[in-house]
């Protein structure tokens, strides 16, 4: 039966034109896989998902489903245990009657067919779809940790002896220096609250949230994640929990929460898995209640090193040419939230060897590095960027980050450090690399001490990622490519985005950075201490092979990596 379906598969493929007889025989005949598992002509790209599904679905007269688009019952988890969900890689999706609908990756797996029927004793119906969207769902149905969340989503009770145990007190005895977020840690004998606001965490984490967002509203509080940039609801809380929920995280912050009148800062760890994370809270009253925020700050990220940023090669090579020289100055430029200082921390996690003196001035010190010395700013007892400076020529240094550059003082000490033997990192809020020469000359920097000191300058962007399960092919108009300045090669496409469930319908997943490297050289020097406008040294720049933030960007869109949609999004006219 195995080699007749083989055979129907192949004809019904290949009478659609969906794929070339020869190149599907030999896929097929390689792999070790049941034959009529055919995601493998997928994962090499000989094939659309979707032209798949609809294929299979018209040849086998298996409707098939959109499970992207389809909101399931979470009361459906009960009817199936999910071991046998992932191992047959299927999902209910509704009951009707005695009838269950399930969606399944194989949808011919008689096996599982009949083990669903005989622990259910329902009449079981399979639907088709693809096997990512299937185990997406399966992820989001039978998360371990929703629980505590999914029992506050829903409308307040009227119960008084459900109000009186979601108030009682959330924390109580000293409290722990790192949160454990593991499943165990969960489910142990802790506080409703205490589960609730750690359940939260810990999907927020696997959401890949860079902030969480507690905004108390007039009946409600609403929850939203930051991911890949953009803000997303991931629920409400009832109003009864607000202010159970707000001093959970206020103690785990080390706030005073006797103050609700004064914004606040404080952070906490927690450990998930075997990787730790630090939050970095903010509080503020607002009109209802004290908004909360959090930012993610792991620390995994960081270790990496330049390569894994998403650098194209030549930028790489020329901020690793940057970085290999003895002293100078690097500047990376940008607006808030343009990872900036995430990047000079990776910069510092290659940096960070036992033979080097590494010492950081910041406000805040976002990532607490091992075997670097940060301090943070405290303009109230006089310790700011200039006087810490001052204070680190006095300890040996060989590289210093200096969190941002935001007066004359500081930016005169970091260009006289950078001349007497140490690599100087920071930042500035500008829009390109050339105006930040501008912007240090304006602040009173001498040019001829700036053109010394001043070795590499990078404008940096962050880009939205495509979600390789649904990026679909985009065909852009030839007059608008014209005004890109964006030659299409022979073979290459442009994508856009779609939305599936593995990307939470936003149609990205993860994000890169985009980056206009200028090396600093002799003409460019004399440019500095002539006072030359910053667009003459952009100008030059690109003459000599300098790609803009719109150049770079355009670049990742022919190797498929993100739209040109996302790239004029983040970059301006030039």
């Amino acid at each position: 039966m195995a080699e007749s379906l083989r055979q129907r598969i192949i004809e019904l493929l290949v009478e659609d034109r969906r794929i070339d007889r020869k190149k599907l025989e030999e896929v097929l005949k390689s792999s070790k896989s049941d034959p009529r598992n055919l995601g493998q002509l997928v994962k090499q790209g000989l094939i659309r998902q979707q032209d798949l599904l609809s294929t299979l679905s018209k040849g086998l007269q298996i409707p098939p489903i959109n499970l992207a688009r389809y909101q399931i019952d979470p009361a459906l988890s009960k009817l199936v245990p999910e071991r046998m969900a992932r191992q047959y890689r299927l999902v209910p999706v509704s009951k009707m009657s005695n009838c269950l609908s399930v969606a399944m990756a194989d949808p011919l797996n008689v096996l599982a067919l009949d083990d669903l029927t005989t622990l259910t004793s329902l009449q079981v119906t399979p639907v088709i779809a693809s096997e990512e969207d299937v185990n997406a769902a399966i992820q989001q149905l039978y998360r371990s940790d929703a629980g505590p969340l999914q029992e506050t989503a829903q409308p307040e009770s009227s119960s008084e002896e459900e109000k009186s145990e979601s108030e009682e007190e959330p924390v109580g005895g000293e409290q722990q220096e790192i949160v454990d977020l593991t499943p165990f840690g969960i489910v142990g004998k802790r506080a409703p609250v205490v589960k609730i606001v750690d359940a939260m965490i810990l999907e927020a984490l696997k959401a890949r949230a860079s902030d969480i967002h507690l905004e108390p509203e007039e009946k409600d509080v609403r929850v939203r994640y930051r991911v890949d940039g953009d803000l997303l609801e991931a629920f409400r809380f009832p109003k009864r929990l607000q202010n159970s929920i707000t001093t959970r995280l206020r103690i785990m912050a080390r706030l005073d929460i006797t103050e609700n009148r004064l914004p606040q800062d404080g952070r906490f760890r927690v450990r998930v898995e075997n990787r730790e994370v630090d939050f970095r809270v903010s509080s503020l009253p607002i009109g209802f209640g004290n908004k909360i925020v959090m930012r993610a700050l792991d620390k995994s990220n960081l270790s990496v090193g330049l390569e894994k940023i998403g650098l194209l090669p030549d930028s790489l090579a020329a901020f690793q040419k940057a970085v290999s020289r003895p002293f100078g100055m690097i500047l990376v430029t940008g607006p808030t939230g343009s990872g900036k200082s995430t990047t000079l921390y990776s910069v510092l996690a290659q940096m960070n060897e036992p033979g080097r003196n590494i010492l950081t001035v910041e406000d805040p010190v976002e990532y607490q590095l091992d075997g670097i010395t940060q301090v943070q700013v405290n303009p109230g007892i006089g310790l700011t960027f200039s006087n810490a400076l001052r204070a680190f020529l006095r300890q040996a240094p060989d590289v210093v980050l200096v969190g941002e550059i935001r007066d004359g003082e500081t930016a005169d000490i970091a260009v006289k450090a950078s001349l007497t033997g140490q690599i100087v990192l920071s930042t500035l809020h500008t829009n390109d690399a050339a105006t930040s020469i501008t912007r240090l000359v304006d602040m009173g920097v001498d040019p001829f001490l700036l053109s010394s000191s001043l070795i590499f300058v990078a404008a940096q962007r962050l880009c939205r990622q495509l979600c390789p399960q649904c990026k679909e092919e985009e065909s852009v108009k030839p007059e608008v490519l014209k005004k890109l300045n964006l030659v299409l090669p022979q073979g290459k496409q442009l994508y856009r985005s779609q939305g599936c469930l593995s990307c939470q319908q936003t149609g990205f997943h993860g994000r890169f950075a985009i980056l206009e490297a200028m090396l600093v050289d002799d003409p460019i020097r004399e440019m500095i201490i002539a006072k030359r406008p910053p667009d003459l040294i952009k100008a030059y720049a690109v003459e000599h092979g300098m790609r803009t933030l719109r150049q770079e960007g355009l670049e990742h869109c022919l190797l498929g990596r993100t739209s040109v949609e996302e790239v004029l999004r983040v970059t301006s006219d030039e």
